[in-house]
């Protein structure tokens, strides 16, 4: 009887490849394991084993595989089931899946080497046979590669061979590249054991009186460890003692102390005992009961609570409840800056329970939050689990979670959720939904400005809905007020892009000692650079927009592919001088700030200013503990985090945001802006938001500053409406790109009228977007709007046929399509 199994490749294809193992192999692999599997002429790829079955593959004839890499599954059942989903849902492969959910350091490429151990003389009698077939050939050559030693065992499941020589100290194990994770070690030092005693201390000290360096180290070493009561790590000794660890080398080559190594995780806690979680208020007592009951009717609930409700501190009583089950919690956020100042909450509260995983982490950090959750099942003490409460961006819905009871997604409408580029193109909080119902756990949707499909979902009874209308401590939304630029240009009341109300107000503020925030949301300092003689204004290379100006590099840059080249001097059009900026972007409002308020502290936070892994933290907490009087930044100010001190909050140009070109500009801009408002005044006193505007008399504007939530849900409900768009439709859309114009624009035509074959009038397009190229690639946009009655399934699987009709023609099969389903 013959044994196959079929294997997921990080590679998109649409089907799964499928190998040939033998009985025993079949018998030891599980779905999950990751096998290395050769693939095409001569490459070696790790693949996902997805089933084990005895069906031959009919069009052509299965290879075996290479080798087992695991002993144990890393990807569970219902991480596979989940992966299917989100490979139909969202149109891609399960290999796209793949290669976004597991952290990279698991794709493995290469070759594990095996050298004799020479240290240990070994007593041959106690090898195994396979064992010792290894063992003797290793006399002859200095090392084997791991395919050498399949070729002598002659099998594939060499594994627990080699674990059992390394175990017995016959071996030592290299990696060139296998396997990319190597845990840290941290080194320690300790006073040798011979100078324990009293009196040899006291020789030594008198010895050492001649190099009262060495000496200065040891009492050191003394003060900290009677401190700590810890181990002592080098890395801290030298810092307290301030010497330089070529001292500490010689402390340690005369034998005076002794370095040890220990294994840490790179992600850790580090903090006195937990704390316990808040009492609540009446309205948040209130909410957390509501939560419950709506849990046993529904499995999603949406929570509304304004900006500053103390939302957190609810969600951390839930976790409290589920974790005392012993299950786990997924907490999504939308964007890393948020995560930093989450993380202290929690651990405060549940301490090493809590891990974090998203993109600005390490593979190596990765690898060791994926296996702290792989192994939470075991039931180890309450205290002892790591890794119960994953705090993370949209990537943590893919660990391997084997008991999840409760997600919370937090500032559920922000568009950081959705993937772009590359596949799997999908939506956290909706995947999230997903996920929770196949481990039978409940979802909660936290926001101050719900996005309209959630609402909509809320309002059809198919979520439980909770609202929570009061700031903690009682204290007032902050008071809004729309400052009419078009009126001050007019009568001369404008400094640079400052009115007199906003400056009035900021002088104000900073005389109370208290903290700004200015929002624009344009990083760089100009958008646009424009000759005065001509009217040339320098255009990117690759795409089609014009060049950013970025002061503190003097450079212009493109936004789009990061092409960069110097300030120009004069026009490279008409050799004028006379060269202007247009537009202002977070760069000249942080410039003109320091020239309106000379002796405060202002500080930018953009993405030109966190990059690192630790750029947020840094920014976020100079202003927690006010070293930063004036804090310029753009959307990422918006997302939750909690300033206690910020009183005033000032957007620069609300304009900008509505006029943008897209069905969601309006509800946007409304959550945007009332995100913003809501960082303002959020302990005892009142806050302020002025928001400049050329036309304050816009709908959006009035429903900001009346923090009137439900109008704006009507009112764009009804546009969504009448234009046929989501929540009341769904819709995909299509990109098509290649670098020859024609080609794109016969091709989209092309596609287009296929799908009006099918479906007639509800596609849009083709259509070339804002900007049409981007990477030398001109970009066409088709659109698919699907009424509710309309079978998703049915139309997806038109849409494929189509797609696949289209590169079965000669000319197309170098333009690029992608599908996006739920593109907003």
């Amino acid at each position: 009887m013959l044994y196959f199994i079929d294997v997921i490749i990080p590679i998109p294809l649409k089907k799964l490849f499928t190998y040939t193992v033998t009985a025993a192999e079949a018998e030891f692999l599980k779905p999950g394991m990751r096998v290395a599997v050769p693939f095409g002429k001569s490459k070696i790829y790790t693949g996902v084993v997805f089933s084990i079955h005895n069906e031959a593959p009919v069009a052509y004839e299965a290879k075996d595989i290479q080798q087992i890499l695991d002993e144990k599954p890393v990807v569970n059942d219902l991480q596979l089931k989940f992966w299917q989903w989100i490979a139909s849902y969202y149109m891609c492969t399960l290999g796209d899946v793949m290669r976004a959910a597991l952290p990279n350091a698991f794709i493995l490429e290469s070759e594990t080497v095996v050298t004799r151990n020479a240290i240990n003389n070994i007593d041959e009698s106690i090898l195994k046979d396979d064992e010792f077939l290894i063992f003797e050939a290793l006399q002859h050559q200095s090392s084997l590669k791991i395919h050498d030693i399949t070729n002598i065992l002659g099998k594939k499941n060499i594994l627990p061979v080699i674990k059992g020589l390394i175990e017995k100290e016959a071996i030592t194990v290299e990696e060139e590249v296998y396997e990319k994770y190597k845990p840290k070690l941290v080194r320690y030092v300790k006073l040798h054991t011979s100078y324990t005693s009293e009196r040899a201390l006291h020789e030594l000290l008198d010895e050492l009186s001649r190099a009262p360096k060495q000496r200065e180290v040891v009492l050191t070493l003394f003060s900290i460890s009677a401190k700590t009561k810890k181990p002592v790590k080098v890395s801290d000794l030298v810092e307290e003692s301030g010497a330089s660890s070529s001292i500490i080398k010689s402390l340690i080559d005369k034998g005076v102390l002794e370095e040890y190594h220990i294994q840490t995780d790179r992600v850790e806690y580090s903090g006195e005992d937990t704390e316990a979680s808040k009492q609540l208020n009446d309205h948040q007592e209130t909410a957390l009961k509501e939560i419950q009951s709506s849990f046993e009717n529904h499995s999603v609930t949406l929570l509304h609570g304004v900006t500053s409700s103390g939302k957190t501190e609810v969600y951390v009583k839930l976790i409290e409840a589920v974790i005392n089950q012993g299950k786990q919690v997924l907490y999504l956020l939308p964007e890393i800056a948020l995560t930093t100042q989450l993380i202290t909450r929690l651990q405060n509260y549940f301490g090493e329970k809590v891990a974090v995983f998203h993109s600005k982490y390490s593979s190596q950090e990765r690898v060791e939050v994926w296996n702290h959750v792989l192994n939470n099942s075991a039931p180890a003490l309450p205290s002892g689990r790591k890794a119960q409460i994953i705090l993370g961006a949209r990537s943590s819905i893919f660990l391997p979670f084997n008991n999840l009871g409760l997600i919370v997604v937090d500032e559920e409408h922000e568009q950081s959720f959705k993937q772009f580029d590359p596949a799997p193109r999908y939506h956290a909080r909706d995947a999230a939904v997903v996920l929770a119902h196949l481990h039978g756990a409940k979802t909660l949707l936290g926001s101050a400005t719900p996005s309209l499909e959630s609402y909509y979902n809320a309002k059809q009874n198919k979520y439980g809905f909770v609202e929570l209308l009061y700031r903690y401590n009682n204290v007032l939304m902050p008071d809004i007020e729309l400052v009419d630029i078009k009126d001050k240009l007019k009568k001369k009341r404008m400094k640079g892009h400052f009115s007199d109300r906003l400056i009035e107000e900021m002088t104000e503020t900073l005389a109370e000692g208290h903290q700004i925030i200015l929002f624009q949301n344009r990083r760089g300092f100009s958008p646009i650079v424009e000759c005065k003689t001509c009217g040339h204004a320098p255009q990117c290379p690759n795409c089609d927009v014009s060049l950013t100006y970025h002061q503190y590099r003097n450079q212009l840059r493109c936004h789009y592919c990061g092409y960069n080249s110097a300030m120009l001097q004069d026009c490279s059009a008409c050799g004028g001088q006379d060269i202007d900026s247009k537009g202002f972007g977070t760069e000249q409002i942080e410039e003109e700030v320091k020239i309106l308020f000379p002796d405060y502290k202002v500080a930018r936070m953009d993405l030109d200013t966190t990059r690192g892994k630790y750029g947020y933290e840094k920014i976020i907490t100079a202003l927690e503990q006010q070293e930063i009087d004036i804090l310029v930044g753009t959307q990422m100010l918006t997302k939750g985090l909690d300033f206690r001190n910020v009183k005033l909050v000032g957007i620069m140009n609300a304009d900008n945001m509505l006029n943008f070109p897209d069905f969601r500009a309006h509800e946007r801009s409304f959550q945007l802006m009332l995100q913003v408002s809501g960082r303002a005044g959020r302990t005892e006193e009142r806050g302020k938001v002025l928001i400049q505007t050329y036309n304050p008399f816009h709908n959006i504007l009035q429903q900001v500053s009346t923090n009137n939530y439900t109008e704006m849900f009507k009112e764009q409900m009804n546009e969504r409406y009448n234009f046929k768009y989501p929540p009341i439709y769904k819709q995909i859309k299509i990109t098509l790109k290649h670098k020859d114009y024609n080609r794109v624009e016969t091709a989209s035509i092309w596609f287009a009228k296929s799908l009006r074959q099918v479906f007639g009038d509800a596609v849009l397009g083709p259509e070339a977007p804002p900007v049409a190229r981007i990477r030398n690639q001109f970009h066409k946009n088709i659109l698919v709007k699907i009424p509710k009655k309309q079978s998703l399934a049915k139309t997806k699987e038109a849409i494929i046929k189509i797609n696949n009709s289209f590169f079965s023609v000669k000319d197309f099969r170098s333009v690029r399509v992608v599908l996006n389903v739920d593109n907003f």
